[in-house]
Formats: structure tokens, sequence, C-alpha cells
């Protein structure tokens, strides 16, 4: 409710469908933004693609019951094929992907489509243009945005808080800051494997109920990444992501 022309108070918290969190200091936590359906997660070639930080964004919307989409900004880069391998690995997944240009202005009505009428979030790394993209999905907020440093091609944190945004065409966007937003913190080893879609229906196929999918006796989820059922790259990732747990979690 409104205490003043300009100033609100918090009167109750309601119930949220959906949470997202961030580190905060001594192991605890702080929320950032609730009720979301899909995290649209934004990356490009430059400042490079973190395929590290994208398994780590979707790990968490699969264990919170989130949608999640995948946004390759700055598509007037040229693209390698091992990029492009990559990218049909997730859209074999189910993960949508919208490839964009904030810069050429391509690509964006189809993801202003995505957008509409439900509550999304863009998310990655800086410096891959999720200011520039806010910019021109809503071409009337001025926002504060930092290029990209051509001489490290290094993208340098612009924004400090999650701000959210009404769409004209009916729905609200949530622009959240950096990577930080995003943490392993929270989620159990367990959590982390079920967080890979392709590893879902093999885990109840593991010999030892609390098999690691390390160098456990048979594990089927190892097994399918020898075999190339699933992706081996993905599957090396999650073995590195696992090893960045807090080792409570391990």
């Amino acid at each position: 409710s409104l205490s003043s022309p300009d100033q609100g108070r918090i009167e109750e918290i309601l119930p949220r469908r959906s949470l997202l969190a961030r580190p905060s200091r001594n192991g605890k936590t702080r929320p950032v933004a609730a009720n979301i359906d899909t995290v649209f997660v934004v990356f490009a070639v430059e400042p490079y693609c973190d395929f590290l930080l994208i398994d780590q964004y979707l790990a968490i919307c699969e264990n919170h019951t989130i949608d999640a989409a995948l946004v390759l900004n700055k598509t007037d880069l040229a693209q390698s094929d091992s990029i492009e391998k990559e990218l049909l690995d997730y859209q074999n997944l189910g993960y949508p992907l919208y490839r964009v240009s904030a810069r050429a202005a391509s690509g964006l009505d189809e993801l202003k489509r995505a957008l509409k009428d439900q509550v999304s979030m863009l998310a990655g790394q800086s410096g891959v243009g999720k200011s520039s993209l806010t910019n021109a999905i809503i071409p009337d907020k001025e926002l504060k945005t930092n290029a990209l440093s051509v001489t490290t091609k290094h993208g340098r944190h612009t924004t400090t808080a999650a701000t959210l945004y009404h769409l004209n065409d009916g729905g609200d966007l949530i622009d959240s800051p950096g990577v930080a937003i995003f943490g392993l913190a929270g989620l159990s080893e367990p959590q982390l494997a079920y967080g890979y879609r392709e590893f879902q229906p093999l885990l109840d196929n593991c010999r030892f109920n609390n098999c690691r999918h390390l160098h456990d006796k048979d594990c089927a989820v190892r097994v399918a990444a020898e075999k190339g059922e699933i992706s081996m790259t993905r599957y090396q990732r999650f073995l590195k992501l696992r090893e960045k747990m807090p080792v409570a979690y391990v």
C-alpha cells in the first residue's frame, strides 16, 4: 500500500508459485524474483558462449519447475560449427531457441510473441546484451547499457538490481543482474543431476540409489554419454558443475 506518493510498504507476502534467489552473506540466500513463468537465458558468441553457465541456469529452472528458453543475441556475428552443434542438443531437449540481434533489430518479433502475457526473466552473463535487448523490446525505456570492451571482450556488470517492466502487449519482463542471481547453493547433488533434462529418465536405472554419476558401477547416465545416447559435452559440464558445488552438498 502507498505510504506517500512515491513510497509504499509491504503488508503481506502472498504465496509464490516459483521463487529464484541469489547467494547472500553467511551462506544464506535472498529472494530476487517470484512467480516467474519462463527464464530466457541470453548468451552470445562475444564475450564467449558460456555453456557451463547456461547449463547451470537450466538446472535451476528444472528444479523450480520454471520453463526455460535460450536467446542467442548478436546473430550479426559469425557462429562456429561447434556452437551450432551445442545449440542443436538444447533444441533436441525441447528448449526453445530464439536467434536475435538487438543491434540489427532482427528476430525481435518472434521473441516478443514469446514474452506476451507471462512473467519472463532475462538472465545471462554481463556483456551478452541483456540491457540492449530490453531497450529493443521496450524502446520507450532508456536503460543504462555498457558496451563490450573491444580490447578484452569481457563484459562489465552494469546492473545491480532486478528491474520489472510492464510490456505494452501484455506480460512482464524482469531484467536480472549479471550472473549473481543464480547460485548452486540450494541445489543438492541429486537435484543438479535432475537439472539435466536428459538425465531424468535414466536416474532410476543406475545400480545405486546414491549414484554420483561419476565412476560409479553401472551408472546409466555415464554409460548413455559414452554410447552417444546423450550429449557427452553436457555430461562433462555436469561433472564440472558438480565439482563447483558447495562441499556440504556433494
